[in-house]
């Protein structure tokens, strides 16, 4: 065998054996966060403080939920709901996720990140366009029964008060400096969507820190100037925060489609803007 060859199939063989190496590790991450999560109701959080026998101590005025299931998936006590807009109708619930969540929802989805699409208004299929350059993920039908997932979905109803089977699966997307996703609406204007179910809310969940720019950018709400991108522009921004989530409503109290929620995602100026989606009709989805 020639020397090039031995060199070139020693390349592959060592980039093979790094990738299932690289794997392996994201399934034990994930694994362990998993294990953690079934040990632990209530995840550890800045919120918390360590005692000297090692065990964690709830602030005062939390600890009457320790044993309360139902409490702990809803995060009694922690997450914080601040209405931002009532046209749009738009909340900011902070700390609605974990550190521990965040981790997960991003462990699961980096193997398995794809360029985003958006909905054809003729075909209500998904194709790549110009508006939207992140990459993404669909979580899969049966990873809803995980129990991290069964609880942040079912925290999401709660504090959306749309039953869980009118929401679809879960996007984690992923933005790199200089990506976006222009202003849009998240209702359908597609025959064959809205036929089936229009999206009536959504929540936006985020999944990372350390990112400048990456705003979620809503240009008719408000009347002032915010940031977005590094630009200075009229309208509402919300800085993405690890764990905090935006839910807003597409449609109005009048049951119609709300123009005003148009919203989008302002260029990521460094870092990596990590999010979630959750979009819920108004119909169940079968």
């Amino acid at each position: 065998m020639a020397p090039a060859m031995k060199i070139v199939l020693g390349l592959l063989t060592f980039v093979t054996v790094g990738m299932i190496i690289g794997a392996l590790f994201q399934l034990a991450f994930i694994r362990r966060l998993e294990i953690s999560y079934g040990n632990y109701h209530f995840p550890t959080t800045k919120l918390h403080t360590r005692q000297s026998d090692g065990h964690l101590r709830l602030p005062i005025g939390l600890s009457h939920w320790r044993g309360d299931q139902e409490a702990e998936i809803l995060r009694l006590g922690y997450v914080k709901p601040e209405i931002i807009s009532w046209s749009p109708r738009i909340i900011v619930l902070h700390n609605f996720l974990s550190n521990e969540e965040c981790d997960y929802l991003k462990a699961i989805a980096l193997p398995r990140l794809q360029v985003s699409t958006v909905v054809d208004a003729k075909t209500g299929m998904g194709i790549k366009s110009k508006v939207r350059t992140s990459s993404g993920m669909f979580l899969r039908p049966n990873e809803r029964k995980y129990p991290m997932i069964q609880a942040i979905e079912k925290r999401i109803s709660v504090f959306s008060q749309i039953p869980a089977e009118h929401g679809e699966q879960i996007q984690v997307l992923r933005y790199e400096k200089d990506q976006f996703y222009k202003p849009h609406h998240d209702y359908f204007s597609d025959p064959f969507n809205i036929k089936r179910s229009q999206r009536i809310a959504t929540m936006l969940m985020y999944l990372s820190d350390d990112v400048e720019g990456g705003e979620t950018y809503f240009p008719r709400a408000g009347t002032g100037d915010c940031s977005c991108g590094g630009k200075v522009v009229k309208g509402m921004s919300i800085k993405p925060i690890k764990g905090d989530a935006v839910l807003f409503w597409s449609m109005g109290l009048d049951g119609q489609s709300d123009p005003n929620s148009l919203h989008g995602g302002c260029a990521v100026l460094s870092g990596e803007k990590w999010s979630a989606t959750k979009w819920m009709r108004k119909k169940p989805i079968s």
